[in-house]
């Protein structure tokens, strides 16, 4: 595809970049370690903060913030990693995630909600928002969506 820039980031065969093919390992990881034992919240504590802090700087900055709501603001959710992503969940569903932009060489950041999110709104209604700093505005907006996804 001439002029879409699809062959810099897809390079195998398959279809996939080498950044998905990445975080698929990192899921079927995950799913690995959750079916030889039962993962505990600590485990999944230590997970999170491990992925965070892999990242550049600015996405921890955010990831390290988020951690902090979703835990004030939400602390009947269980840390977790999803493909490799930190992401917090209700009774075993994935509920909120934070995609690191350098995840998959983004220009911003992503915070996303799962199905399991009670963020229902009519017909239609947001999932996943750009994240390029967390301001006091940004962060009151968060806690909104937080309070509402597990309500």
């Amino acid at each position: 595809m001439a002029g879409t820039g699809t062959a810099d980031r897809t390079k195998s065969y398959d279809g996939f970049s080498d950044d998905e093919r990445s975080a698929m390992k990192e899921r079927a990881q995950e799913l690995k370690k959750t079916s030889r034992k039962k993962s505990s919240d600590a485990d999944g504590e230590a997970d999170v903060q491990a992925k965070i802090a892999e990242m550049p700087e600015s996405d921890q900055a955010m990831a390290k913030r988020l951690h902090a709501l979703v835990k004030e603001h939400a602390p009947e959710l269980t840390p977790k990693t999803w493909y490799g992503m930190p992401a917090y969940a209700k009774d075993g569903k994935n509920i909120v995630f934070f995609k690191s932009a350098d995840k998959f060489k983004s220009r911003y950041a992503t915070l996303g909600f799962e199905e399991n999110a009670a963020l229902d709104d009519g017909p239609m209604w947001p999932t996943s928002f750009a994240l390029k700093e967390i301001t006091p505005d940004v962060e009151a907006r968060i806690v909104d969506l937080i309070k509402r996804a597990v309500a």
